[in-house]
């Protein structure tokens, strides 16, 4: 079809432009038209929501330490299921599944009762992940029986062997460094299955239990307790919380965090404290603090009590992940996003580091006090965090006020100038003698001028 304009006002009475346009009977979609149909979600479209908690490292993170989040040995969930570096594990998961099935009695629960639990939760699994899972209904439900009760038969086997009972040959307690590297696989960012998935296969699998009486959360917090020690008070009291916490990983978390009493807003922007050399240089000591969780570091006139921490792959792993976490899911507290941030404050030079092994705060373990630097300027890359937001607020604030105080200041240049060694004491002494001595003698001097001795 032809059209042209014929009107001398449409186009302010100039020469008429002629203007072709094909016919067409079909409207045909557009290559945009096409890319926009054809584009798949890179976030799961529930990624903003509560439900939605476990997630692929971000790319900032990743280029820093990828293995740092990602199984060793064993994989949990469907983002690793499948990759080829973990069969030899994926094999014992089926040993373990057959020894629950055979030891579950003749009216307890079967491998298709467990699916079917699993299958009627299928929406709310699948709506945890941040990306578009690609399995099938079925492969998904039979990764997560799988991966759950294998989970459950591990906890519940080390339980066992502590009570004396006939795993102590199961070669995943026997060999070291397999048992390591499945306790720091199980707490790894991108290795989790939701909690409720492992609360409902561990609630049903009870008749194949004979010899614990613990919950699911007493359970997996005394197996990472192998790794990570902690009183028992301290396991007793964060399994309470299980029925809040999304998986693993959340779950260790809580363990850690200290109980505190609600916290007041600070009233205006809070800044970064300076590094332990110049706190030292203002007056400010140092403290090993006794505390069941290194995050419990206080401030009080003057002294910094901080507690110990050992510095080791397992535990520079845990620390990386759980800042992970806390970045991604942003319905929870940012306790060590700020504690990376309060001790990337600290350590900025390996004397830093050197002054806070002297002081018994930081037990090295990664090698050089440079790693140790490193690590902890790492730890807080990328990651935007406001100290205002932080359980450590009201200690930056205070710690940032005494180091102004410029009475401080000056005061602990002079003792560290004249009483830091032995020998700058010693000569200080003899200098403030030697003053006294000669004020001594120009007062005799005076007062033998102006009143002097009768004849």
């Amino acid at each position: 079809m032809n059209s042209q304009s014929s009107s001398p006002t449409a186009n302010g009475g100039r020469d008429h432009a002629l203007i072709t346009i094909a016919a067409t009977t079909n409207i045909q979609t557009t290559p945009l038209d096409q890319r926009i149909q054809e584009t798949r979600w890179l976030l799961h479209p529930l990624a903003g929501k509560e439900s939605c908690c476990i997630f692929k490292v971000r790319q900032c993170l990743a280029e820093i330490n990828k293995t740092t989040y990602q199984p060793h040995i064993v994989s949990c969930g469907p983002y690793h299921h499948g990759d080829q570096h973990l069969e030899m594990i994926q094999q014992h998961k089926w040993k373990y599944l057959r020894g629950l099935l055979a030891r579950t009695p003749s009216n307890g629960p079967t491998l298709d009762h467990y699916q079917q639990v699993v299958a009627a939760k299928e929406a709310d699994i699948r709506g945890c992940y941040s990306e578009t899972l690609s399995l099938s209904s079925d492969d998904l439900v039979q990764m997560m029986v799988l991966d759950g009760l294998f989970t459950i038969e591990l906890f519940c086997r080390l339980e066992g062997l502590s009570l004396g009972d006939e795993y102590e040959h199961d070669p995943l307690f026997k060999l070291k460094f397999i048992f390591s590297n499945i306790i720091g696989d199980l707490f790894r960012f991108e290795n989790q299955i939701p909690f409720f998935v492992l609360q409902d296969l561990f609630d049903e699998s009870k008749p194949s239990r004979a010899y614990s009486d613990k919950s699911l959360a007493e359970l997996a917090l005394t197996f990472f307790n192998h790794a990570f020690e902690r009183p028992d008070q301290v396991l007793d009291q964060n399994s309470s919380a299980a029925g809040e916490v999304k998986h693993l990983l959340d779950l260790l978390r809580w363990s850690f965090i200290p109980n505190h009493s609600p916290r007041e807003e600070p009233v205006q922007p809070i800044e970064l404290i300076q590094s332990a050399k110049k706190l030292r240089l203002a007056g400010i000591k140092f403290k090993t603090r006794e505390a069941v969780s290194f995050l419990d570091v206080t401030f009080c006139n003057g002294l910094l009590e901080i507690p110990h921490i050992v510095l080791d792959d397992l535990c520079t792993d845990l620390l990386m992940n759980f800042v992970a976490f806390e970045q991604c899911y942003t319905h929870r507290s940012k306790h060590f996003t700020t504690y990376a941030a309060f001790m990337s404050c600290l350590i900025r030079t390996p004397a830093d580091v050197s002054f806070l092994c002297d002081k018994n705060i930081v037990e090295n373990y990664l090698g050089t006090d440079e790693e140790v630097v490193h690590f902890f300027q790492n730890l807080g890359k990328d990651v935007p965090l406001d100290i205002g937001e932080g359980y450590l607020w009201k200690l930056f604030k205070d710690v940032n006020e005494y180091h102004r105080s410029m009475w401080h200041v000056r005061w602990e240049g002079f003792r560290s100038k004249y009483f830091n060694t032995p020998w700058s004491f010693s000569s200080a002494l003899a200098a403030v003698i030697l003053l006294l001595l000669t004020e001594i003698q120009t007062s005799f001097a005076v007062y033998g001028y102006f009143r002097p001795p009768k004849p």
